[in-house]
């Protein structure tokens, strides 16, 4: 592929990514999700918390970790935590426990790593 392409392939991708992003600004979901996140982090710097210290008193378990960590005797490793990817412009989901996947492998090769694992959802 020749630069020039390659350039106007770049430039139609991110024209399309802007126009996402516009639609995006006009969802009132989003809107909300966006007055509930600095509502709550206002919240948690008046008294001095972090959302670490929120999910110890939610669910002391998790001990403000985003999954929980199976402690293994010596030798043994850890088990993995299922990592979920969905690709917004499929709509396909991907459920790994690593990241050795053909399709994983696929979506980073075409849209970048850093992109692919803003995918994450779980």
């Amino acid at each position: 592929m020749s630069r020039l392409a390659e350039y106007r392939k770049l430039e139609q991708q991110l024209a399309a990514q802007l126009a996402e992003l516009e639609a995006m600004k006009d969802d009132s979901g989003l809107k909300t999700e966006m007055e509930f996140e600095s509502k709550l982090r206002s919240l948690l710097d008046e008294y001095g918390y972090s959302l670490r210290d929120v999910i110890n008193v939610i669910d002391p378990a998790l001990g403000g970790k985003s999954a929980p960590v199976v402690k293994a005797e010596k030798g043994t490793r850890r088990a993995r935590v299922m990592k979920v990817y969905k690709n917004p412009h499929t709509d396909e989901v991907v459920e790994t426990k690593g990241g050795n996947h053909k399709t994983l492998k696929a979506w980073k090769a075409e849209h970048g790593s850093e992109t692919v694992e803003s995918w994450l959802s779980v």
